[in-house]
This record gives C-alpha cells, structure tokens and sequence, in this order.
C-alpha cells in the first residue's frame, strides 16, 4: 500500500491557507474598514495553526472542531460587513470564501464531517442574504462546497479501506497461525510415528520370524513395548529420555504407571522444562508404589507436574490396573514451575543477575 508522509499532507494545507492569507493581506485597501478584516485575519491564522498542528491526533478534538466553525462563522460576518455585495469590484477581498472551504476541508479531513456541513452551509447561507443566489458561483461558495464533499467522501473511502486493510490482516494472521499449528501438529505426528516405529519395528519383526510363537519372556517385553507406545501418545510433553527410563523400569517392576499430558506445559520450553522432567524422572524412580499417576497440571499457574503414588493392599486388583478403596498414598508430589536458569559472565548462575 503506497502512503503520503503526513508531513507532505499538513504542508500543503498550510501553504494553501497561507495563500489566503496574503490575498487577504493584497487586498485591504479595498473594504472600507480595515479592523475588522484584520481581526478575521488572524483568527484563520489562528484556527489554521492549530488545526494543522503536527503533532495533533488524526480525529479532530469536539472542541476545536467547534472552534473552527465558530471561526468560520465569524469570518463572512467579519469580512462582508466591510464590502458591497451586489459590487462586482470585491476581487480577492472575498478571500474569506475559500479560507472558509479550506478550513472546513481540514475539519473534514480529520473526521469530523457533521461540523464541516455546518460551516459550509453557514457559508451558503450567508452567501445568499449578503450578496443574492448568483453570487454563490461567481464567489466560489460552490467550490468550497466541493471542496467539503471531496474530503468527506475520501475520509470515508479511506476508513472504509482502513478497516478493510485491518481485516484483511487479521484474517492472514490467522490463517498464518492456523498453518503454522497444523504444520506443529503434522511434525509432532511424525515425530511420535517415527519414535513409535523405532520402538515397534524389531518386537514386530521378531514376531513376524518366530510366526506368532513367543515365549513368556517375549509376550512380557511385548506388553512392556505396548505401555511404552502408550506412554509416548499420552504423555507427550512429559517424556525426556530419563523419565521413559524410570517409567519402564517401574513397567518392570510391575507397577502401572499412566502418563497424562493435559496442555499445562505447553508453554514451557528449554531449561525449565528440562529440569521439571528431571525432577518427575528422580520421583518415579524413587517411589515404589503399584500405581503412579503424572499429569500436567493444566490451567495452573504454580504447578507445572502432579505425581501421585499409590500402593494397593490388594495385589490382584493392582495386578487388574484399578484403584481399591484401601489404596494408601505413597507419594504426593507437585513440580512446580521455574524461571529459566541464568548464567552471568563466569558461566555461574545467578539469581540476583537481571
């Protein structure tokens, strides 16, 4: 999209209402009281100095806005009381007609469109009683007329593309964010599929060798090779190398472990998350409960893990994988979260450091 500085735009407003000003300037020798031009005089000078202020808002505030169009009021008032209006010798006397239309053009311009109707049609009118209907041509009324009408249907043609614009890039954001998590999904698919097969291909193959024929030893590890594809596609963020150590050798043992990753660590990456799965890898690996449960503590703003350890007084329902009522808690655990680690200049790390 090709912009125009604003500096160009406030520029070119000045040097046309500067214009107005010198023909104002050229031409009072030809009002018979020169008082009060130079009081309209100024205050266009006024009005226009504050209106084009450069560091101002793009919306014109309400109360400058109304003093513009009290400045605009006053300026045919101020002017026309000086000159003949059924005279055809004004020349550049009626300077106040464009000055009226440029100044409309910038409360207009900065969206304030209700105002600029009022001051313009102020202009009209008082076009109309002072010098009669034909002088709204040969005065230039209806070029300031137009000159309102271009900028308010270009305000709202730039608003409206403005807010086009903004939704366009909402919706190409989006669309980005939605590429960009459905190509996290599909890599995160893959990885898991290609872990899942480095785990899988060799039982399978064995299997496929000895045609379904396997010893206790063999269906043994086959279970434990299950638990462990279970783990990968339940525990996802909770698995680093150590914790699937600790978590077969708890398999082995006989214990039932389940892994539940709920999205609570979704948003915790290097360091931290490291050092969270280190802490669950040392609490499964030094409980000896039948049944362990690690589940990420989602919607937390504490705890990142929960470990719950549970011994059964019944072997054959913890044999079964199900909880009995006179289960005792063996561990309790919550990892919390932590701030990454930081190292200073020795390569030491520093908690006092920011």
């Amino acid at each position: 999209m090709i912009t125009v500085p604003r500096s160009l735009i406030l520029g070119l407003a000045a040097l046309l209402s500067g214009y107005h000003i010198l023909l104002g300037v050229y031409s009072l020798d030809v009002p018979d009281r020169q008082g009060p031009v130079i009081v309209a005089l100024v205050l266009y000078a006024v009005a226009t100095l504050i209106s084009l202020w450069p560091t101002s808002p793009m919306r014109m505030p309400l109360w400058l806005s109304f003093f513009d169009l009290a400045v605009c009021a006053a300026l045919p008032l101020l002017v026309g009381s000086t000159l003949d209006g059924s005279s055809s010798s004004n020349g550049y006397a009626t300077w106040y007609v464009a000055a009226v239309g440029t100044l409309m053009t910038i409360v207009a311009t900065r969206k304030n469109q209700v105002v600029a109707w009022v001051g313009v049609g102020f202009l009209v009118v008082h076009t109309i009683v002072w010098a009669g209907p034909a002088a709204l041509g040969s005065l230039g009324v209806i070029g300031s007329v137009v000159w309102v009408t271009i900028a308010v249907t270009l305000s709202r043609g730039l608003a409206r593309a403005g807010r086009d614009a903004r939704q366009f890039a909402r919706a190409e954001r989006e669309a980005t964010e939605w590429q960009a998590a459905q190509e996290a999904h599909l890599y995160e698919r893959q990885v898991r599929l290609e872990h899942t097969s480095r785990l899988a291909v060799p039982m399978l193959r064995r299997i496929v060798e000895r045609h379904g024929r396997l010893n206790t030893v063999q269906r043994q590890e086959c279970r434990y090779l299950e638990a462990a594809i279970r783990d990968e596609i339940r525990g996802r963020e909770l698995l680093n190398d150590d914790v699937r150590k600790q978590v077969m050798a708890a398999h082995r043992r006989g214990a039932i472990v389940t892994l539940l990753d709920e999205g609570g660590m979704d948003d915790i990456q290097g360091p931290e998350r490291d050092a969270i799965l280190n802490e669950l890898a040392a609490a499964i690996g030094s409980t000896g409960a039948d049944t362990i449960i690690a589940r990420t503590a989602a919607g937390s703003d504490t705890a990142a893990v929960t470990v719950v350890g549970l011994s059964s007084t019944d072997p054959s329902v913890s044999a079964l994988g199900q909880d009995s009522p006179d289960d005792e808690v063996d561990l309790w655990l919550e990892i919390p979260r932590r701030e990454p680690v930081q190292l200073n200049r020795n390569g030491l790390v520093s908690t006092d450091e920011k």
